[in-house]
């Protein structure tokens, strides 16, 4: 071992460190206080029940980080990445189809071990809480479909971005940064006409008071959309959610048919006002816009990586293939992605704030926004009290009592 790999190493734990502690912190903060906001939507046993639900996640998530984060290590510190280097290598075929054998073996390896922890949060956690409606067929129907998918699409940009730093040097990186750019819209695009079906089925809402409402609030927001279609998710989860796919004439509004059955039409058109603010204050655009700078970045700096002898080191591999660097950079690059992705939520909280005011002075209902804020607090048994640092990390969306404040806010400051 040398102290690249004790680097490595130390970026794994530290990393592990700060997620498992606002876990933690999380679970610490429960409060068993109802708060008044939600007098006759929660009552004791169902608020208890919310509160073990928060403790049965966080409990699986903590033995699963603790385990992939020592997984990780033992792995590296045994020499694992050379070993399965070494497998790749006796196929004796060219460098893209040498990284796609190392590539595959890793992930899919990852992929097995990840199962039993899936498989407990489906059939044990989400069962016992009255969530789950998925059977054995089903979860292991999900789990090929998303690995075939996974496997096709990634072989594909890898196959690329190997190519390209392989062929391209100095430039490879702008040419691997377009290349992912132009698959990531091309998903984008394709996703809910070609990727989602694969999961769920989506019919187009029948006609009634609901597609009405949303229809005339849509047309007077001069909103202009490919349809409105509702998700079988029930076959799933008893969880509810809505929310807005691709872009153009492919852009959709999803209603998943649990939320239809528990809200009421004021209600869920709030909601989809909420969503359509997102397009209307061009939150999806600058997410998109930040999403390729900073991929731009990452591919510039793991450019001037890739050839650094240490990082092989660091892995004890006795090689330098540029398709095992592409791997150990997102190592090295763990710090930064937290980093990245903690600044990401604070921005996403910020227009969420925006879109629920949005919604809100448009659809001029503030009530029944709030409602819909809590019916699906409540549903989902959501934690009403989340510790500062666990928001601060990973919340995309802000505390609903946060929520709920701001906008009464609205209300009382007469802006609609």
């Amino acid at each position: 071992m040398n102290i690249y790999t004790l680097m490595i190493i130390l970026i794994i734990i530290v990393v592990y460190l700060i997620e498992t502690t606002a876990d933690l912190l999380n679970v610490k903060n429960i409060s068993n206080n109802i708060p008044s906001e939600f007098d006759g939507y929660f009552d004791r046993e169902k608020y208890a029940k919310a509160q073990e639900y928060l403790k049965a996640n966080t409990k699986l998530s903590v033995i699963s980080s603790t385990f992939f984060s020592a997984a990780q290590i033992i792995f590296i510190v045994s020499g694992g990445f050379n070993y399965v280097n070494t497998v790749a290598v006796s196929f004796r075929f060219g460098t893209i189809l040498t990284g796609l054998i190392f590539t595959s073996i890793i992930f899919f390896a990852f992929e097995i071990l990840k199962i039993p922890f899936s498989a407990y949060s489906v059939f044990i956690i989400e069962e016992n809480f009255g969530f789950n409606k998925m059977n054995l067929k089903t979860f292991i129907s999900d789990l090929l479909k998303s690995w075939i998918i996974t496997a096709v699409i990634g072989t594909a940009v890898f196959a690329a971005v190997l190519w390209l730093f392989a062929n391209a040097y100095n430039y490879a990186w702008l040419y691997a940064f377009a290349v992912a750019v132009a698959f990531e819209l091309f998903i984008t695009f394709i996703a809910p006409v070609v990727i989602m079906p694969l999961f769920n089925k989506y019919t187009p809402l029948e006609n009634g008071e609901l597609k009405n409402s949303i229809e005339e609030y849509a047309k007077k927001e001069n909103f202009k959309m490919k349809g409105l279609f509702k998700m079988d998710s029930s076959k799933r989860s008893t969880k509810s959610n809505a929310f807005f796919t691709g872009f153009g004439k492919f852009r959709r509004i999803v209603l998943f048919d649990t939320l239809i059955q528990k809200h009421t039409v004021d209600e869920l058109t709030s909601i989809l006002a909420h969503e359509m603010g997102h397009f209307k204050l061009g939150h999806i655009v600058k997410y998109m816009v930040s999403s390729f700078v900073l991929t731009g970045i990452m591919f510039f700096v793991f450019s001037l990586f890739i050839n650094k002898i240490w990082l092989y080191d660091a892995f004890l591999m006795q090689t330098q293939p540029i398709y095992a660097g592409i791997i150990f950079f997102s190592f090295l690059y763990a710090p930064v992605s937290l980093i990245i992705s903690t600044v990401s939520a604070y921005f996403s909280r910020k227009h969420e704030y925006e879109a629920d005011a949005y919604a809100v002075t448009t659809y001029r209902k503030p009530q029944a926004m709030i409602d819909a804020l809590k019916k699906l607090s409540v549903d989902n048994m959501s934690n009403l009290h989340p510790h500062k640092l666990k928001v601060f990390l990973e919340y995309s969306h802000p505390p609903v009592l946060e929520r709920i404040k701001a906008i009464n806010k609205i209300v009382s400051s007469k802006r609609f």
